[in-house]
């Protein structure tokens, strides 16, 4: 069989897809060429408002060949001249690894694959393309892999808005507690020989007065300003989470107890300056129940031990770090 040109390859393409659709309306085994033309035109206006193209490259040429609709995805002239590497440098580092692991898994075993890529355009746009692709061969031979490319970025950003609303805390920006609890046990799982992990629990002394004193919307402001100033102090930690009313909980890598009690002693300082709220200044303070080394404990034994810890310095009377290390005998032993 004679190998067909890519451009012409996908210029046909849409006629024959016209055609596919033309057959079952018209009831004939083929449509007229004026039918075929208008379907075709339908398919070309579908093709634009779904933002989606047709795509091919010859193999082992890697000539590529491309619908309108995927120049205009690429922020590119239609009809401008293709280099495979020069497209190939506009993905993302870490997409464009995965495209090249998984078109070179589909080409050897003779198969397809879909990808979601980032891209970043020739205008300098980035966006979001899903990918659909099919090697075909003859003779067991890859003479072209081809499929789909779709625009998904407002798919995309709707998603990521979606799982930012799931795992934050609408008030501070904060991670919320079910985002907490996942990186929570994940810490606790892992068994590595290097840092640990620190669970620090934190707790706003007089938080209640200042709602009683100033109004809620007061309490609302100083919440906001806690969680402002631990972002801007742990700036290295694996998270900062909103867990409760006026109680926040941080998850810290930490080579020892001393930089626990190091890490501890900071966000007491900072959090212990006044808040400045309509020409006032309102004092709040934190107690702290911590926990260094979290890797092989079960989670609820480490928070256990952290949350009497905070109740030990509430009782103190506030402002203070309580840091435990756990008991060895609750370590959980790997299966």
């Amino acid at each position: 069989m004679a190998l067909v040109s890519p451009r012409s390859w996908i210029a046909g393409l849409s006629t024959r897809f016209a055609q596919w659709l033309g057959e079952p309306a018209l009831g004939n085994p083929s449509a007229s060429a004026a039918e075929v033309a208008h379907l075709r035109k339908i398919f070309e206006r579908s093709s634009k408002a779904a933002r989606i193209g047709v795509w091919e490259c010859a193999l082992p040429s890697e000539a590529l060949a491309w619908t309108d609709m995927v120049y205009e995805l690429f922020d590119l002239l239609p009809g401008s001249t293709l280099d495979r590497p020069s497209i190939v440098d506009m993905y993302t580092e870490a997409s464009r690894a995965e495209l090249t692991r998984l078109r070179n898994r589909a080409i050897e075993e003779r198969g397809g694959f879909s990808l979601d890529a980032e891209i970043i355009t020739a205008k300098g746009n980035h966006r979001w393309i899903r990918i659909t692709a099919i090697v075909e061969c003859e003779s067991d031979v890859p003479i072209r892999i081809f499929g789909l490319k779709q625009d998904i970025t407002s798919e995309k950003i709707m998603i990521d808005q979606i799982r930012r609303l799931a795992e934050t805390d609408a008030l501070s920006g904060l991670a919320n507690r079910n985002q907490f609890e996942k990186e929570f046990e994940h810490a606790c799982a892992l068994r590595s020989s290097g840092d640990q992990s620190v669970l620090f629990l934190v707790d706003m002394d007089g938080f209640k007065l200042v709602n009683d004193s100033f109004g809620h919307q007061a309490g609302d402001e100083c919440l906001k300003e806690t969680a402002r100033r631990l972002m801007k102090i742990l700036d290295q930690a694996d998270v900062i989470a909103r867990i409760g009313g006026d109680e926040f909980a941080i998850l810290h890598r930490c080579s020892s107890l001393d930089g626990a009690n190091r890490i501890g002693g900071e966000i007491i300082a900072a959090l212990a300056q006044d808040y400045s709220r309509d020409g006032k200044q309102i004092r709040v303070g934190v107690s702290i129940g911590a926990v260094f080394g979290t890797s092989g404990f079960l989670p609820k034994d480490v928070f256990a031990v952290a949350d009497k810890a905070l109740y030990a310095a509430k009782r103190e009377g506030g402002g203070i770090l309580i840091t435990k290390e756990m008991d060895n005998s609750q370590r959980v032993r790997a299966a």
